[in-house]
Order: structure tokens, then C-alpha cells, then sequence
């Protein structure tokens, strides 16, 4: 049998180059034809369609269907996602980089704090569920009817058109911009523990990466940050597989008795604002459920994205804490032994870097719907402007958006302590957004059709909002100015 002649190596690796040109040109020439569009729809924005939008979390909302810009999800508002889809950015939002502090919250609530873990995500769950409940409303046929889009327009219903807006856009500012915040303090947090014997203090590294955040005031649109979600989750799952490994090879060293159910009432309340603040992903909630392909899965959805939240959370807080017992740190990757810290420090510090763009696009861009709405002929050469004719920032855009920049790291470099910080704002912002709002609004637009059981269940989750609130920003705020009456530890 006659065997096929082999062409020459030359012959092949010829092939091979022109075949990758050919393709590699292909992809250069789409990608420059779609950036030619987006510049060309930037540069002249009345080319889009017009529509009745409304500002949402992370974006607009189209009320007519027209394409519009890209949510926090990197996905335009015609677009539509799979439950599993809808369910993975759930997951993401409360199993974010915070999940760190989680074992410092079993330091000081032992067994409670587990509890906690678990009884938050269920009411969060709940609250979540009513939220998007009170999206709808019954037709003259008693069609269930989608007649809202956001969680802004049913604060329009639950407090007023005229604060009810302003209430919950504030509540969401301080959010996004503590959020801010926290990412730069942890970033100087986890330099430090680092790099002990630097010169170089917490504060310094903060504004260090603070300097590198600076090109941030020059974003334009989310889908030049919606990429990194996919790096940021890689880097942590890979942060979280080495804390636990780390973790099972020291299982012997458990200290299984340090966990208690002694409770301490000046600790405890910080502890679950951290809890609190993990779980907070309301303020998107009505925003992905309109997204949904089948949007009468969203309950399905909550449930198993709570579970798998709860379920990771309670046993990474418990493992990392029977790892180091009674010197658990405030960002337990710094209990780590100095190889396997510094590695996982720095994709730490990485993922903040690129987690800070999101919630600082999305605060600037609610500031410049509240401040610098669009104009009307007879005030355009009137009003103040961020964005001239071609659509570009003009020097006050510029001097605002960098300054925002700026403000964040000054707030960071501050206020003294991550977790303290953390449990102060989620004792504040989470409580309301997550517990005693939602649960106002389903009395307000749904209680005279709604079973006693449900009644009874809304008014005790929004008494534990309350005290929860009281108490946890009390000692939060007692905790930070103790904190920083002691000074910075460095």
C-alpha cells in the first residue's frame, strides 16, 4: 500500500501563518467596525432612539424597547438571560471579595454568627422576592401586570413622587461610594499585611492604589469594565480554594471549643452588618428580573443562590476561624503564612482594583442624573456642563469626575479599619435596603390583599431592620472612633 506523501514542514508552517493572518485580520476588522459604531453612537448620541428611560441601578431602563445602555450586567435592556445566568450574577453579588471578613464576624459571634449567616440569607431571600413583588400589579382581568422597572419607581408609590426617589437614590449613592471606599481599604490592608517590614504604611499603599484608580474618571460606558467580572471571579475561586486547602491541611490544629454561643452586645452588632452588607443585592434585583427570558423563575432562582451562598458562607466563616481560633484577622488572607499571603494578597489587591470601576461608574453616573440633567433649549447656555457637544468630558466634567476619584481615597485613607467600616455601612445602607424597605413597600402597595402570616412576617423583619440598625450603627460608629482615636496599626 502506497502511503500519502507528507508535504514539508515549510509547506505546513506556511499554511499555518496565512490561515492565522487571514483570521486574525478578520477579527481586527470586525473589532474596529464595532468600535468605529460605538464611537460614531458616543459622539453623536441623538443617533440613538429616544425613549422614556429611567435611571436604574447600574444604567438606564428603556420603557419602549429600544436599545439602550449596557446594565450592571453587561447586558443591554432588550437583552434577555437564562435563570442559570440570572442566578450566577446573584451568586457573584453575595459572594463577593467581603467574604473575607465573614471568619472575623465567628470571631466575635461564635455559633451566632454562623446563625446569622443562614437566617440573613432566608430573610434576605424573602425580601428579595417581595421587592420584585411589588413590581406587579393586577389588570382590570386579573392579569398579573409588570407596571414598574425599578426599585426607585416603587420607592415613587411607597414614599412619594417627590422624596421617594431622593431617598432611595441616596441610600444607593452612599452604598456604591462606600463600596468605593472599601475596596481601597482593603487594598492598603492587604499591601500591609503583605509587606510588614515595608516602609511604606496602609495609608501610602491606599493612595498608591488609589493613583492607579485615576483612569477610572474617564470611563464612558460599562461595557469597557463588563470583562473584568470574568477575571474577578476566576481570581476568586482561586482565592477561596487556597484558604480552604489551607485551612482542611490544618485540620488536626482545629480549635473546635473557641466557637461558643456567648454572645458579646458590643461586638455582635458589627458582626452582622458585615453579614448584612454580604448580602445586599437588592438595589439590582428588580433590573434582573426584568432581564429574565422567564421571569417566573426568579423565585426558584433566589432560593438556590441563597442556599449555595449560605451554605459556603457559614462553612467558610466556621473552617477559617477553627484554622486560627482567637488571631483571626480582620481580612483573614493575612493569617496566611507569608508565601501563600503575599500570592493571595496580591489577586486580592488585583480583584479590588478591578472591582472599583463598576460601583464608581455607576455613582457617577447617578450623580450626573441628579445634578447635571439634560437640558432644555431655553437652559442650554445656562446650566454647567460636564459633556460638550462632541460628548466628551469638558474641564468641569473632568475636574468632577477625577475629584470623585479623589474623594473616595481620602474617605479611605481616613477611616482606620475594613471590617469595622464594612459592618457600619451594612448596619446602615444593607438594613434598609435589604430588611425594612422591601418589607414597607409590600404592606404599602400589597397589604390589603395579603394572608396574616405574611403581614406578621413583614412587620418582624422590619423590626429587626430597625434594631438591627440602631444597634449595629451605635457600636459601629462607637467602634471607628475608638478606632480612630487609638490610630492607624501600622
Amino acid at each position: 500500500m502506497t502511503s500519502l506523501p507528507r508535504p514539508p514542514l515549510s509547506t505546513l508552517f506556511t499554511s499555518c501563518l496565512t490561515l492565522a493572518k487571514t483570521t486574525l485580520t478578520d477579527c481586527l476588522t470586525t473589532l474596529q467596525s464595532k468600535q468605529s459604531e460605538s464611537t460614531r453612537l458616543s459622539q453623536n448620541p441623538g443617533s440613538r432612539k429616544k425613549s422614556n428611560t429611567e435611571l436604574t441601578d447600574f444604567g438606564t431602563f428603556s420603557k419602549d424597547g429600544e436599545e439602550d445602555e449596557i446594565d450592571e450586567f453587561g447586558l443591554k435592556s432588550g437583552d434577555k438571560i437564562t435563570d442559570w445566568q440570572a442566578g450566577w450574577n446573584v451568586t457573584n453579588a453575595i459572594q463577593g471579595m467581603f467574604l473575607v471578613s465573614l471568619p472575623y464576624a465567628v470571631l466575635h459571634g461564635g455559633y451566632w454568627a454562623i446563625i446569622a449567616m443562614i437566617g440573613i440569607a432566608y430573610i434576605c431571600c424573602y425580601t428579595g422576592k417581595i421587592l420584585v413583588d411589588c413590581l406587579y400589579e393586577d389588570d382590570s382581568n386579573g392579569i398579573r401586570t409588570r407596571v414598574r422597572d425599578s426599585y426607585m419607581a416603587i420607592a415613587k408609590v411607597g414614599f412619594g413622587e417627590r422624596f421617594g426617589p431622593m431617598i432611595v437614590s441616596t441610600a444607593q449613592l452612599i452604598e456604591l461610594l462606600m463600596t468605593c471606599i472599601l475596596y481601597i481599604v482593603l487594598c492598603g490592608d492587604l499591601m500591609v499585611g503583605t509587606f510588614p517590614d515595608s516602609p511604606i504604611d496602609s495609608r501610602s499603599w491606599m493612595m498608591l492604589c488609589g493613583m492607579i484608580l485615576l483612569p477610572c474618571a474617564f470611563l464612558r460606558n460599562l461595557s469597557s469594565v463588563s470583562t473584568l467580572s470574568f477575571y474577578c471571579t476566576i481570581a476568586h475561586v482561586l482565592i477561596n480554594v487556597i484558604v480552604i486547602a489551607y485551612c482542611l491541611a490544618c485540620i488536626g490544629q482545629w480549635g473546635f471549643s473557641e466557637v461558643t454561643f456567648a454572645l458579646d452586645f458590643e461586638t455582635f452588632p458589627i458582626s452582622l452588618g458585615i453579614i448584612v452588607f454580604s448580602y445586599t443585592s437588592h438595589i439590582f434585583l428588580p433590573t434582573l428580573e426584568g432581564n429574565m427570558a422567564q421571569p417566573e423563575q426568579f423565585g426558584k432562582m433566589l432560593d438556590w443562590s441563597h442556599v449555595a451562598a449560605a451554605a459556603f458562607k457559614s462553612g467558610f466563616g466556621y473552617v477559617a476561624f477553627l484554622t486560627w481560633r482567637k488571631s483571626t484577622l480582620q481580612v483573614i488572607t493575612n493569617n496566611l503564612p507569608t508565601i501563600w499571603k503575599s500570592l493571595v494578597n496580591f489577586i486580592l489587591v488585583l480583584k479590588a482594583v478591578l472591582s472599583y470601576p463598576l460601583p464608581y461608574y455607576a455613582a457617577a453616573d447617578l450623580i450626573e442624573k441628579i445634578a447635571f440633567p439634560p437640558d432644555t433649549p431655553e437652559e442650554s447656555t445656562k446650566k454647567i456642563k460636564i459633556y460638550d457637544k462632541e460628548h466628551t468630558l469638558t474641564t468641569i466634567g473632568c475636574i468632577y469626575r477625577v475629584g470623585l476619584v479623589l474623594v473616595t481615597i481620602l474617605m479611605a485613607v481616613t477611616i482606620p479599619h475594613f471590617s469595622i467600616l464594612m459592618g457600619f455601612i451594612g448596619n446602615f445602607t444593607g438594613t434598609m435596603l435589604s430588611f425594612i424597605w422591601p418589607c414597607y413597600f409590600h404592606l404599602k402597595l400589597k397589604g390589603d390583599g395579603l394572608p396574616l402570616r405574611n403581614v406578621v412576617a413583614d412587620c418582624f423583619i422590619i423590626f429587626l431592620g430597625v434594631t438591627f440598625g440602631v444597634i449595629g450603627i451605635y457600636d459601629s460608629g462607637e467602634a471607628l472612633v475608638e478606632a480612630y482615636a487609638i490610630g492607624l496599626p501600622f
